[in-house]
């Protein structure tokens, strides 16, 4: 069965929402969770995880809300970190190993960080039973595909067009995926631009999907209450599952 990864951005708009969102997207057939770690300039993401980010900073979001939110969910859902490298570095990647295995997080996915600036602080995370979840896209030269897949852990995150997040851009990744899995047996889940509509098409030749801005949209969505957003944002889940494994 193809997985589904959610991204909500943590602390949004406040600890407790994010613990019961994480565990009715649990029940809701998601497989891992990526808790967005709020910062100020996000280059990777679009206007809508953009805005989410800015408002939980707005909102007084502390990076202990965090490990806190990490604590409550992480036995129930395999959770990841998800954020941008200023954040880790300002306070020690030691720091957040650390705080990592105590909050109980697998690991950390951090798009700005490019391969080669990995090394040293790849060898300290995994040291510890964590993972740093690698990054490929298809405008990437075969040979430093093979080289990226080859020292992957836990799944790779194939980024499905060059651009940003949400914008629902297409591109032939077929080649891409056919370079990956001759090189590794680690899952390979596309990310960038999926939703309800495209999950579908996307997660062909791939062992899952993951899915970011079109939850957080929900999140944004005023006129709704906390328990509808949690209500429509599991249904779309829900059906995202069901659609990528039709």
């Amino acid at each position: 069965m193809k997985k589904l990864v959610a991204y909500i951005t943590a602390g949004f708009p406040d600890p407790d929402f994010s613990v019961d969102l994480a565990l009715s997207l649990k029940e809701s057939g998601v497989d891992i969770l990526e808790l967005g770690v709020p910062f100020s300039d996000p280059v990777a993401d679009g206007p809508v995880i953009e805005s989410a980010n800015l408002q939980a900073l707005k909102n007084g979001f502390e990076i202990e809300r965090l490990f806190e939110i990490t604590e409550k969910i992480s036995t129930q859902i395999p959770t990841l970190w998800m954020g941008y490298f200023n954040p880790f570095y300002h306070r020690g990647i030691d720091f957040f190993v650390g705080q990592a295995r105590k909050s109980g997080a697998q690991g950390f996915i951090i798009p700005d960080l490019p391969y080669e600036e990995t090394k040293g602080y790849k060898q300290l995370i995994e040291n510890s039973g964590l993972s740093l979840i690698s990054f490929i896209a298809p405008t990437h030269p075969k040979e430093r595909i093979e080289l990226i897949a080859k020292e992957s852990q836990n799944f790779i995150y194939l980024v499905a067009y060059a651009g940003i997040t949400g914008s629902g851009a297409f591109e032939d990744l077929s080649t891409t995926v056919a370079t990956i899995k001759a090189s590794t047996t680690t899952p390979v889940f596309v990310g960038f631009g999926v939703n309800e509509k495209t999950a579908k098409e996307k997660a062909k030749g791939v062992d899952g999907v993951i899915v970011g801005s079109a939850f957080v949209k929900v999140l944004l969505d005023d006129s709704l209450t906390g328990a509808q957003k949690v209500s429509k944002i599991s249904s779309l889940a829900r059906e995202i599952k069901d659609k990528i494994n039709a």
